[in-house]
């Protein structure tokens, strides 16, 4: 086991390595500049050319396009993402103070939506067929289906604006975090919900739990203690998912509720052309995406003794 543990976490460096590489691709075809979109020429306003070429030889924007990213990588390996070019601070620093945001609403929609979602698979699963798993279907169904955003402003109107019951903007407490945290959970409801019934109905007819009900053990014991058990390794795949696009995909939540997440900065920082902070915030997202679908690999050898490391 310690040694599929070293192994896939020194899978993590190639892998990271190509990502770098994609994004800072990626940044360069994306249109427009940087330079001129802060420091844009327009009549009677805007700087001079000539201040705006000093700009690009100072930040190495002239350079070829393999010596930028030589010096960017090489600062990384250092601990240093450099400098955002829209607020003029280190992008450590930026995304270590909005990290944490983004994380706190990640971690509690994914629980939200991992607890609701597996209840309502195991419930659907042991009613196939009948009003109970009709109504999970139609549920996940919905939840699949409504935009996070819509959802988003919807919890708003109702519970913020009409109601009055929970604050609006901001992060500041955990009254807060509900309205988000319920939109990116219930959002997840819809996918863990629907893998974890087809999960549990792959499991549910095989021959060990009909002779788990010959045996007479209760209907209870038989779903939770045998058929989820072994049907846990594609939920955990569709939480592990789910987890990691929450991480990267809560910028129109964090907009809609002005919380000033990682996904927030990532936005205005393509909307600004800020390559350095494009850059920074990526290869975080990513970071942080291979390692939680390394932990949820690690889990499966825990949860089910079937599966063999070599």
């Amino acid at each position: 086991m310690l040694k599929y543990v070293i192994k896939r976490i020194l899978q993590l460096i190639p892998t990271l390595f190509l990502v770098s590489i994609v994004v800072f691709g990626m940044v360069r075809i994306i249109p427009g500049e940087p330079i001129t979109l802060l420091y844009g020429i327009s009549e009677g306003g805007g700087a001079s050319q000539e201040y705006m070429d000093k700009m690009k030889e100072e930040l190495g924007l002239n350079d070829p396009l393999p010596v930028q990213y030589g010096n960017w990588i090489a600062g990384v390996l250092k601990g240093d993402m450099g400098t955002s070019l829209l607020t003029h601070k280190a992008i450590t620093d930026e995304l270590g103070n909005r990290y944490k945001y983004t994380l706190i609403l990640a971690v509690w929609g994914t629980l939200v939506g991992s607890v609701i979602g597996v209840i309502c698979g195991i419930l659907a699963a042991a009613h196939h067929n009948r009003a109970g798993d009709n109504i999970v279907m139609v549920i996940s169904m919905i939840a699949v289906s409504v935009p996070s955003f819509f959802l988003a402003m919807l919890l708003k109107l109702i519970f913020c604006l009409n109601l009055g019951l929970l604050p609006s903007m901001g992060l500041k407490s955990w009254q807060h975090a509900i309205l988000p945290v319920a939109t990116l959970g219930l959002g997840a409801v819809g996918l863990i919900a629907r893998t974890t019934r087809s999960s549990m109905l792959d499991v549910i007819n095989q021959d060990y739990i009909r002779t788990a009900r010959a045996y007479g053990f209760s209907k209870v014991r038989i779903v939770l203690s045998y058929a989820f058990k072994n049907a846990l390794i594609p939920v955990l795949t569709a939480i592990g998912l789910r987890f990691g696009s929450l991480l990267a995909g809560a910028a129109l939540v964090e907009a809609i509720f002005s919380i000033n997440g990682i996904g927030s900065f990532l936005v205005n920082s393509v909307n600004g052309r800020d390559y350095p902070a494009i850059q920074g915030t990526v290869l975080v997202l990513a970071a942080s995406f291979v390692l939680v679908n390394t932990l949820v690999d690690i889990l499966y050898g825990l949860v089910d003794p079937r599966v063999k490391y070599e």
